[in-house]
Order: structure tokens, then C-alpha cells, then sequence
């Protein structure tokens, strides 16, 4: 019979930690339109850190780091439309 394999274990990645929206929104990679982004490419993020935020139905939702690492990259454009599962950022293990 065929192996089956379970979803997590095909999302694993050794390398790094795949941050994906919990939701359908559009991804803010900053507080306010002239604010800093909450992180850039090399940050040291904790766990519990606020990564961004995807706003649904008007509702700014704040997307947090599950776990500590460093950001490798950003997979979106600020102000884009991301959709259920779309991934957000990769974060090196440490």
C-alpha cells in the first residue's frame, strides 16, 4: 500500500520555517504607509513577534512569528492580496 504522508510532514522544510496567511486579506508589511516595516530580510525575530498584518473585512490581523529564527525572505509585496495559504516569509532555523 502506498505511504501516506501527512500534510505537515510535506510542508517541512530543515532549512526554514514557511510563514503562511491564516486568512484572505491584504498583506500590510508595515504598522502605517509611513512606518517601518515590522521586519526586513535578516531580522532576528521571537517567537510571539508581530511579522505583519493582513487586513480582512477591515480588521487589521496581526501575523506572528511561531517560532525564533532569522528572516531569509519576504514572499509578498506590501498591499498585496493574498489568499488562504499563500506563503508570507521564510525564517532560517536557527
Amino acid at each position: 500500500a502506498p505511504a501516506v504522508i501527512s500534510a505537515a510532514a510535506v510542508d517541512e522544510n530543515p532549512e526554514y520555517i514557511s510563514v503562511k496567511s491564516p486568512l484572505v486579506g491584504v498583506f500590510y508589511a508595515a504598522p502605517a504607509e509611513n512606518a517601518e516595516p515590522y521586519v526586513t530580510i535578516g531580522d532576528h525575530v521571537k517567537k510571539g513577534q508581530t511579522l505583519c498584518v493582513v487586513e480582512a473585512m477591515k480588521l487589521m490581523n496581526e501575523i506572528s512569528a511561531e517560532e525564533e529564527g532569522t528572516i531569509l525572505e519576504i514572499c509578498v509585496t506590501n498591499g498585496q492580496m493574498v489568499e488562504f495559504g499563500t506563503e508570507l516569509f521564510r525564517i532560517g532555523k536557527r
